[in-house]
């Protein structure tokens, strides 16, 4: 039931995975933030954000941020909790899929994403559409535990999708990333944030 809720949260016990999920991952999604560097002239495009714990970060460093999850109630509850921000132009939530972003081309200085490449539908596709969205120098941030960690750690592969490494950095070179660097915090560290640009 957890599990199902990582990949599409819904009501009060989704907001409750959320929170633990925040709790859970909080250096990965540090590290991918100080990785971003996202600065006070960019636009920047968060895709699935869950929980939420990286918009208030972004918020207080980017000029702009529009984030995008495919679950409508998230999207409404961080509408809620970001109204002022929202009100005054800076934030803006969709409800979307990596696959078909309801964005404009090459619109975003930086993109990020944690923990949701397991539940993209199609890797090629959802590489292809970050890279439509952001402008030609763009940097993406993509956060994730890899497949052979997520098989170990004994994740339930009928709701993860897990991914190799080398399957994620041919899926962003192909959609025309030119530089794709994978990025451990330790030598020991499970997870890995790969920089694209």
């Amino acid at each position: 039931m957890i599990a199902r809720h990582l990949a599409h949260p819904r009501g009060v016990f989704g907001r409750f995975v959320g929170g633990l999920m925040n709790r859970y991952n909080g250096r990965m999604n540090r590290f991918a933030l100080e990785l971003l560097g996202a600065g006070s002239s960019d636009r920047v495009v968060e895709i699935g954000f869950g929980g939420g714990v990286t918009l208030a970060p972004l918020l207080e460093s980017a000029a702009h941020v529009t984030a995008v999850d495919r679950s409508r109630d998230v999207v409404e509850w961080a509408r809620a909790r970001f109204r002022t921000m929202v009100d005054d132009g800076r934030a803006e939530f969709r409800v979307g899929e990596v696959e078909a972003l309801p964005l404009e081309s090459e619109q975003f200085h930086k993109a990020c994403s944690v923990n949701t490449v397991y539940f993209w539908r199609s890797l090629p596709e959802g590489a292809r559409e970050i890279r439509r969205v952001l402008r030609k120098d763009g940097l993406l941030a993509l956060g994730f535990l890899p497949g052979e960690a997520m098989a170990r750690l004994g994740y339930p592969e009928d709701i993860f999708s897990f991914r190799a490494v080398d399957d994620i950095r041919n899926a962003l070179k192909q959609a025309g990333f030119g530089v794709v660097e994978v990025h451990r915090p330790g030598p020991d560290t499970a997870w890995v944030v790969i920089v694209a640009k």
